[in-house]
């Protein structure tokens, strides 16, 4: 093993050399509806801690460092009306919060008058902003955790439309939150709202390929056998890079709408117009920030399908699932979508986790490790630019595959 191996086998996350003392006493807020993966992210940080080793850990800089718990509970209780409060239920003076939140979270429900009332992602919205402003003035820093950027298809305006996304933004930065994570956003130019803020919008590329690499055992990552495909001129930049660190060949398809109509709010799609080379014979991978309904995926599907593609793999990071499973489960029985990939950042229902086409890729190692990093002040750099992680993994996969 070279000098260069032997640093990056003792640089894992419990074992890494500290090298900066952290910015405050770590603290995750979760809020409603996030209280599994908040739980993971906890257990994968007091492992670290405990296991990572420092001159410095007796230093009055690192008290409580190493705890058995970084979560401080929080609750939103509400009134007979509907009307809530936020309380933070431990000091957290001087600490550096990490706030997390699921606003896609349905299966919460509050009682208003008697009646009950699913959570919308207005709801949760506001309820993050109650226990930041229960945290505000006491924290020494505030970071929020919002893997669906609330309202971020409301991106940019056509017309006289409100400006939802920007303007979320505008407020947490006012309440004094310093840092904004959210994951694949729909269109990250809308940090330009808050320019001189914080905002990162990460890629879980890595994840995606480990867990295909782990679920499809008999994969040939060359040009001539796969393909990667994104399904609108939207998700180009995603499908690129996704590409490029495989070195695979891309298509894309262009959605021919019918701009005299409006159905759900949005411009029915007429057709799906594909631009590419052949896919006949190669196995491809769908790249997608979100599956909604997941009319448009199957529809894609569908097309490859028809076009010839051997087995056709979904990826999206965050599946709503709006319609149920009913248009997967049917393409599945079809044979026209063989596996979907989606993340647990957003809540997934006891269904969909029985599903035989559904696997979920777990977030919550990666979050931990931003925490982790941010928490010390440290670059993010490597952990946004996964490619040297990814060329690792997909040389060991083939590797195993050529002595197989």
């Amino acid at each position: 093993m070279s000098i260069n191996d032997e640093k990056k086998e003792k640089s894992r996350p419990g074992e890494q050399t500290i090298e900066t003392i952290p910015v405050g006493p770590l603290g995750l807020v979760p809020l409603k509806g996030v209280s599994s993966l908040a739980k993971e992210i906890d257990s994968y940080l007091v492992q670290w801690r405990s296991e990572r080793e420092s001159e410095h850990k007796e230093n009055i800089l690192f008290a409580g460092y190493q705890k058995d718990s970084f979560i401080i509970e929080s609750d939103c209780p509400r009134f007979g009306s509907g009307e809530a409060k936020g309380i933070v239920k431990t000091s957290v003076r001087g600490d550096d919060l990490y706030f997390i939140t699921d606003v896609t979270n349905y299966s919460i429900t509050y009682s208003v008058s008697g009646l009950q009332n699913h959570y919308s992602p207005d709801d949760h919205f506001q309820d993050l902003k109650r226990v930041i402003a229960a945290s505000a003035g006491k924290a020494k820093r505030m970071t929020v955790i919002m893997p669906f950027l609330y309202e971020g298809r409301q991106h940019k305006r056509s017309g006289r439309e409100s400006l939802d996304c920007a303007q979320m933004l505008q407020e947490l930065v006012a309440m004094g939150v310093s840092n904004i994570i959210t994951f694949d956003a729909h269109d990250p130019r809308v940090q330009n709202a808050i320019p001189l803020s914080g905002f990162e919008t990460v890629s879980p590329t890595y994840q995606y390929i480990k867990a295909i690499l782990n679920e499809v055992p008999d994969l040939d990552i060359d040009s001539e056998h796969m393909m990667i495909i994104s399904p609108d001129e939207g998700g180009m930049g995603r499908a690129i890079y996704f590409a490029n660190v495989l070195g695979l060949d891309m298509g894309m398809f262009y959605k021919r709408r019918d701009y005299t109509k409006v159905v759900n709010g949005r411009n029915p799609i007429v057709a799906h117009e594909f631009l590419g080379a052949s896919v006949e014979g190669k196995d491809v991978i769908i790249v997608d920030d979100m599956i909604s309904s997941g009319e448009s995926m199957v529809d894609v599907a569908r097309e490859l399908k028809r076009r010839k593609a051997r087995r056709v793999f979904c990826c999206a990071t965050f599946g709503l699932f709006t319609s149920g499973t009913k248009i997967f489960d049917h393409a599945y029985e079809d044979g026209i979508i063989d596996r979907v990939f989606t993340t647990n950042m957003v809540y997934q229902t006891p269904e969909l986790l029985k599903r035989e086409w559904y696997v979920s890729v777990d977030m919550a190692k990666y979050i931990a490790l931003i925490i982790d990093c941010l928490n010390h002040d440290n670059s993010l750099s490597n952990l946004l630019s996964p490619v040297e992680r990814i060329n690792k993994r997909v040389n060991a996969y083939k590797a195993k595959r050529a002595e197989e």
